[in-house]
C-alpha cells in the first residue's frame, strides 16, 4: 500500500439515500471511490441512451445507479424430443456456451436429447402454532380446508380458469419437534407462471381464514380459539415439480470419440467420474455447478430465478441424506444411458419474463414456449454441460479447453493490442495458457 497515498474519508450516507434522485444517488456513492468523476462516467456508459427503457431497467430493483452487463450467447442445434432450438443462454464463465453447443452437436447425431416433465406441483406454507388438542384439529381440516378455499376464491378466480391453482392442503404435526407447531402445506399448479406472487397472496389469506376459523368455531375450548401465524410464504424446494432430460446410444457410438481411450473404456471411465460424484461431497458440489452452468445460463436469460431454481436443485441432491450428483449413468445391454433429474420452477409469463426485453425476445428465440417446455430446455443445457465438463476431465482435463477459451480475458487483463491479441492467439493454439506464460510472451513480443 502507498503510505503517501491520502485515505479517502468513508463516511456514512446519510438517512434517506433511497428518496434521493438517481444522480444524487450516484455521487453520494461515487465519494466511497478513489476517481469519482472516472466511476460516474463509467457506470453513466452503460446506462441506455433511450430514457423510457432505463427507467424500466431501474424499477426491476432499489437503489438503482446503472446496469451490470453479462454476455448474451446462444447454444445452436440443441435436438430435444426431436424438436431443434437455439438456446439463449446469459453467462459470464468462459467455455459454458461452447462447452454446451458442443455436446449438443454431439449427440443430434445420436438422437438428440430426450425430456420429459415430472410433475409441475409447486409448494407453500403456512407455519402457526397452535395450543390444543391434536385429535381436534385434525377433525377439523375438511372444513378448514373448504374456508380457506372459499375465502381465496378471489385471488384463485383467474387461476382456476386457466387449469391451475390450488391442489391440496395437508396439515403437518411437527410438534414432536417444537412445541405447538404445525403447518399448512400447500402445493399449486400456476400453469404457465413461475408464480411466486400467486401462491404467497393465497398463503396470507390462508393465513388470516384459519385464525377467523379458530375464533369463530364452537366446537373448540377457550384456549384453543388463539392461534399464532409465524410466517407464510413459498417454498423454492419444489420435488414434486421436477424434470427427467436424458441422452442415450450404442456404447460402440464412442469409438474414436477420444485418441486414448475407446469406445468402452470410455463409457467406463465416464460412468466412474459420476458415481463417484455420487459418493464424495467435494465432488459433487463441483459436478452439480457445472449442471447449473448450463441451467442458470437460460433461466437468466428468460427472466427466471436462477436463485430459488439453484435452492430446490441443491436440496434435491440431499434428499437421501448425504449431498450427490443430480445427474446418473447406466450401461445396459451395451447402451450408455446418462439422466438429470431435476426441481425446476419456471414460468413464461408474469414477473421479468415480459417486462425484461431480452427476456420476452429469448422466449421468442425458443418459439414461445410454454413453462413445461422451458423446464426441459433448461434441464438439457444442465445435462448438456455436465456432459462436456465430465468429458474433458476424463480425457484432455478441464484446463485444456477452458483456459483456451479464457485466454481472451487474460489478454484483455493484461492491455494487449490487436496486434498482439493475433499473434498470442497463434502463438497458444498447441501452448498451455496461464496468466503468467501470457503476461512472459506479452512482455517478449514488447521487447
Amino acid at each position: 500500500m502507498d503510505e503517501n497515498k491520502p485515505i479517502r474519508k468513508r463516511d456514512k450516507i446519510k438517512k434517506g439515500f433511497s428518496k434521493l434522485l438517481k444522480e444524487d444517488k450516484l455521487k453520494a456513492v461515487a465519494e466511497y471511490i478513489e476517481n469519482p468523476g472516472e466511476f460516474i462516467s463509467l457506470l453513466k456508459s452503460f446506462w441506455y441512451a433511450d430514457p423510457v427503457k432505463q427507467k424500466q431497467f431501474d424499477e426491476f430493483s432499489e437503489n438503482t445507479i446503472s446496469n451490470f452487463h453479462i454476455p448474451y450467447g446462444v447454444s445452436p442445434n440443441v435436438l430435444i424430443n426431436g424438436k431443434n432450438y437455439v438456446v439463449p443462454m446469459v453467462i459470464e464463465e468462459s467455455s459454458v456456451v461452447a462447452a454446451a453447443s458442443a455436446a449438443a452437436k454431439f449427440w443430434s447425431e445420436r438422437g438428440g436429447f430426450h425430456a420429459e416433465v415430472v410433475d409441475v406441483k409447486k409448494m407453500g406454507q403456512v407455519h402457526f402454532c397452535w395450543n390444543g388438542r391434536k385429535e381436534v384439529i385434525k377433525g377439523l381440516m375438511p372444513d378448514i380446508r373448504k374456508k380457506l378455499l372459499s375465502d381465496a376464491e378471489g385471488i384463485t378466480v383467474n387461476m382456476r380458469r386457466r387449469g391451475g391453482g390450488v391442489v391440496d392442503i395437508q396439515l403437518v404435526d411437527f410438534t414432536d419437534r417444537m412445541k405447538n407447531y404445525y403447518q399448512l402445506l400447500v402445493s399449486f399448479d400456476t400453469c404457465n407462471s413461475m408464480g411466486a406472487n400467486f401462491i404467497n397472496s393465497v398463503l396470507e389469506s390462508f393465513a388470516h381464514s384459519l385464525q377467523d376459523f379458530f375464533a369463530c368455531c364452537n366446537d373448540l375450548e377457550d384456549n384453543e380459539r388463539s392461534v399464532e401465524i409465524v410466517m407464510s410464504i413459498l417454498s423454492n424446494y419444489t420435488p414434486e415439480c421436477r424434470v427427467h432430460v436424458w441422452v442415450q446410444c450404442p456404447v460402440h457410438a464412442f469409438d474414436g470419440v477420444d485418441s486414448h481411450l475407446g469406445g468402452r473404456a470410455f463409457v467406463d471411465k465416464f460412468k466412474k467420474a459420476v458415481d463417484i460424484a455420487h459418493i464424495d461431497v467435494y465432488r459433487a458440489t463441483t459436478h452439480n455447478k457445472g449442471i447449473y452452468n448450463g441451467i442458470d445460463a437460460v433461466v437468466i436469460a428468460t427472466g427466471n430465478d436462477f436463485r430459488a431454481t439453484e435452492a430446490a436443485g441443491h436440496s434435491f441432491a440431499a434428499r437421501n441424506g448425504h449431498y450427490e450428483s443430480l445427474s446418473s449413468v447406466e450401461i445396459q445391454d451395451g447402451i450408455f444411458i446418462f439422466s438429470l433429474e431435476v426441481p425446476l420452477a419456471l414460468g413464461t409469463v408474469g414477473g421479468l419474463t415480459k417486462l425484461h426485453p431480452l427476456a420476452k425476445e429469448s422466449l421468442e428465440l425458443l418459439g414461445n414456449p410454454s413453462a413445461t417446455e422451458l423446464m426441459t430446455i433448461a434441464a438439457t443445457m444442465g445435462l448438456a454441460n455436465n456432459y462436456a465438463a465430465v468429458k474433458s476431465l476424463i480425457t484432455s482435463g478441464i484446463q485444456q479447453g477452458h483456459m483456451k477459451m479464457h485466454l481472451s480475458n487474460i489478454l484483455n487483463q493484461l492491455g494487449a493490442s490487436e496486434k498482439e491479441k493475433s499473434l498470442a492467439l497463434s502463438y497458444f493454439s498447441d501452448v498451455t495458457v496461464s496468466y503468467s506464460a501470457v503476461e512472459s510472451y506479452l512482455k517478449t513480443l514488447r521487447k
